[in-house]
């Protein structure tokens, strides 16, 4: 599967490493792209292995907020 998650507070370089290793590190997911100029961050996943949530904790542990 393929999710788009909106991601407030990411504006550099190592706030898009941040979020890309958090999301690359759950098992289940296979590729994370952030795009800062438009807030979000791709996700391609396995959806049987790994969910929304787990996405969503991953990225607010790393000190950012995801928008429903």
């Amino acid at each position: 599967m393929e999710q788009t998650i909106s991601v407030q507070g990411m504006s550099c370089g190592h706030c898009k490493m941040s979020v890309e290793n958090a999301l690359n590190d759950l098992d289940g997911v296979t590729a994370a792209e952030v795009n800062l100029e438009a807030g979000n961050v791709n996700v391609t996943y396995d959806d049987s292995k790994v969910s929304f949530d787990n996405m969503k904790e991953a990225i607010e542990e790393q000190g950012y907020d995801v928008e429903a």
